[in-house]
């Protein structure tokens, strides 16, 4: 069995953070979480990283770069270009649900206002992302992902 793949939680809030974190381990994930402050610091710790994140929790409205323009810088590039990104965020303005899918988000969730809903529905998205998806395998760059599948 491989090792675990990290977490990316892209966030600038201190207290998001701190919540963030909270309820990912109270999914008792074996992940590691990786954390980025803002959007210039996500990019270089996603593209310096050798092995990718099983997913990118990544909040829209960041210092420095913004959500959006992550999301297009990675999917722009041929190595993370499928690395599954889930936007949460507080925005629920139509045209960042619209911008993040048109750039190739994977899902889109509103955090919940309240501590508790807000706990849960994090817990509930590191669960999926960390333990039931299937990413697609890292492949060398030039390579088409899962050539090597039988």
């Amino acid at each position: 069995m491989t090792s675990l793949r990290p977490i990316l939680l892209v966030e600038d809030n201190p207290d998001d953070e701190r919540l963030t974190l909270r309820a990912l381990r109270r999914g008792n994930l074996g992940n590691e979480i990786l954390i980025a402050r803002n959007g210039e610091e996500a990019l270089n710790l996603l593209f310096g990283l050798e092995v990718l994140p099983c997913v990118v929790l990544l909040d829209l409205k960041l210092p420095k770069i913004d959500g959006l323009e992550v999301l297009r810088r990675i999917r722009t590039d041929e190595r993370t270009r499928l690395l599954p990104v889930v936007i949460l965020t507080s925005s629920s303005e139509d045209r960042d649900i619209i911008e993040s899918y048109s750039l190739g988000a994977n899902s889109y969730v509103r955090k919940p206002v309240e501590f508790e809903q807000f706990t849960e529905a994090v817990r509930q998205l590191g669960l999926y992302w960390a333990l039931i998806n299937e990413p697609p395998p890292e492949s060398l760059p030039g390579s088409l992902p899962g050539s090597s599948r039988a």
